[in-house]
């Protein structure tokens, strides 16, 4: 399944939605800018359908299903929860899901002023997220670790970004990495971790976080991979209020926060790149984003 093969449109969902879903087909459909391994459309105005797009597999889609129903009436922001689900048919090879919708407005498009209550929001979030995990939570490969295993990752993305973005702080950036690579592991037990925060997976209203959207990563393992958010999410100077509110996390945890907030910039950063100069995945307004997280994380606290 990949994102050439076959288009997909109003039509083609509605169509989908006749075959499986009938009594959901006279809805509107909308499309919803973004998205990249998975397409979005609203659907009416409390649903949305998440299309597999650029994913090769639907193990993200999987996941969402069988997890979110579990994780959604504890936490204390709103979540995409499935409510039905679309197999692969002739129409259409891939799977999707009809999800509740989030309302908000991604915050790579939105802005945080309010930037204590938001701290204290993500806090609250997390804390009742990073709750141990059964033994047959997922796990995941390209993440979830410690730093230390990532390291080669760090310098792709290193190697990618600072020619053209980052050339006058890449020592600092790699002295940040460093830290956290030699920080203690976690070990404590597996928690649910999101494992994807980063601005376009989070949603905004009136200043602060009102929701937390796309768990296809969810994985269990270490929380520090969610606390990154601290500097990913939150405005300059919140750092020091979210850590003090979350209060689960120590200074090993804090320092490989800190150098995996430093690795998720670098991406912000390179899809931005990409973006300009026109290559599939690029993401412009990704750039200034990534930049600005990048600027927090070397300030520290």
């Amino acid at each position: 399944m990949t994102g050439t093969e076959i288009e997909i449109t109003a039509d083609l969902v509605r169509d989908l939605l006749q075959e499986q879903h009938p009594d959901l087909a006279g809805l509107a459909v909308r499309e919803v800018a973004g998205g990249w391994g998975n397409q979005m459309w609203r659907l009416g105005d409390e649903l949305a359908v998440r299309m597999q797009r650029m994913d090769p597999t639907p193990q993200g889609q999987l996941k969402e299903r069988r997890w979110l129903p579990v994780l959604a009436p504890r936490l204390p922001l709103p979540v995409p929860t499935p409510v039905r689900f679309g197999e692969p048919s002739e129409r259409f090879p891939g799977h999707w899901t009809v999800m509740t919708w989030v309302p908000g407005e991604p915050l790579d498009h939105g802005s945080i002023s309010r930037g204590d209550h938001a701290a204290d929001t993500l806090a609250d979030f997390l804390r009742a997220l990073h709750v141990e995990a059964p033994a047959d939570a997922p796990t995941a490969t390209d993440r979830g670790g410690h730093p230390g295993n990532y390291t080669e990752g760090f310098e792709n993305l290193l190697r990618a970004t600072a020619p053209a973005a980052i050339a006058a702080d890449a020592q600092a950036v790699r002295a940040v990495w460093d830290d956290a690579v030699a920080a203690p592991a976690w070990e404590g037990p597996r928690v649910w971790v999101h494992g994807d925060l980063h601005p376009a997976n989070v949603v905004v209203s009136g200043g602060t976080l009102c929701g937390i959207v796309d768990f296809g990563d969810m994985f269990a393992g270490d929380p520090a991979w969610d606390l990154a958010a601290a500097w990913l999410l939150l405005p300059t100077g919140s750092a020091s209020r979210f850590f003090d509110m979350y209060a689960q996390a120590d200074q090993a945890a804090i320092r490989r926060a800190r150098g995996l907030a430093a690795m998720k910039t670098l991406f912000l950063i390179l899809m931005g790149h990409n973006g300009d100069r026109g290559l599939p995945g690029g993401k412009p307004h990704w750039g200034p984003v990534g930049r600005a997280a990048l600027e927090r994380v070397l300030k520290g606290m």
